[in-house]
């Protein structure tokens, strides 16, 4: 019988979750799982502590096997953000061990590592498509071939104080200019992220909605819209310097003004692991405390 495979995922933590990086390893050797690792963390664990010499290192998401069953984060949201970037298109799901802050994202607590992977490998779980952003440029090649994000995509100002002014088309019709610090284009994933902090909406997965949210604008009556994940967006951007900031994800870059955007939704979709427990309303209730109210306790 061929063994069962996983890859795993992770970024530099800090040192007080080795004890649970070490039962993890622990407990894949118990149920004698292929590991697939990928070079940069392994190197990470190394200086960590005593770390099994038994793992295939991959180096990029080409060498992943299709046979993967997951591929496992270890960190916080933001390295599920960049744990994209190591299954793409290749419909490899993922799971992510929160060693972070907020868990929004990574949902399995650190304490709870053995009943998740039980369960998981026991086939009790759901997976969720989420959908993704592309970004391309009129006269250059954004991002190179991860310019695609789960999060958001962002304009911000370079380098001045002033305003720039974002020149909005959607499906080659006017939608709006913009004069603010910037503007964001969220997935439903992302509405809960940056947007959330600056007035956007909460947006359900797998609603078929994105959201463009300007970062403080100067109209009053600038608000959030929410439109189709069918819909293409161009973006022409005005600023005294010339340049301005694009962010996707984790990952940023200074263009000229003179570079249109042009944003829709990615040619495929990520799936995560979602156990029982994980309910997207109960997340939003214990980890953004929304709704909270003392009536209710």
């Amino acid at each position: 019988m061929q063994r069962k495979s996983i890859a795993i995922y992770g970024r530099a933590f800090n040192s007080s979750v080795v004890p649970y990086v070490e039962q993890l390893f622990s407990y894949l050797k118990e149920k004698d799982i292929l590991i697939y690792i990928h070079s940069d963390f392994y190197d990470f664990l190394k200086q960590q502590f005593d770390c099994p010499n038994d793992f295939l290192l991959y180096y990029s998401h080409q060498d992943l096997p299709t046979s993967i069953l997951f591929l496992l984060s270890l960190g916080g949201d933001g390295t599920m953000l960049s744990a994209v970037s190591q299954v793409r298109d290749s419909g490899i799901p993922i799971a992510g061990i929160n060693f972070g802050r907020l868990g929004f994202l990574a949902s399995i607590h650190k304490s709870e590592i053995i009943q998740a992977l039980d369960d998981i490998f026991s086939g009790n779980y759901t997976l969720q498509a989420r959908d993704l952003l592309e970004v391309s440029g009129s006269d250059s090649k954004i991002f190179g071939h991860e310019n695609f994000a789960l999060n958001d995509i962002t304009v911000f100002r370079h380098d001045t104080s002033s305003m720039i002014t974002i020149n909005a088309t959607l499906n080659g019709e006017l939608l709006n200019s913009y004069w603010a610090d910037g503007i964001i284009i969220a997935t439903p994933t992302g509405s809960t992220a940056y947007s959330l902090s600056c007035g956007g909406p909460i947006i359900m997965p797998g609603s078929g909605n994105f959201v463009i949210t300007p970062i403080s604008p100067h109209n009053l009556n600038v608000r959030p819209i929410i439109i189709s994940a069918e819909s293409e967006l161009e973006l022409e951007i005005e600023s005294r310097t010339d340049k301005y900031i694009l962010s996707c994800d984790s990952k940023s870059e200074t263009l000229e003004t003179k570079t249109k955007l042009h944003i829709r939704r990615a040619p495929f979709r990520i799936h995560l692991i979602r156990l029982a427990s994980d309910s997207f309303f109960s997340t939003l209730r214990k980890k953004l405390l929304w709704g909270l109210d003392v009536r209710n306790y």
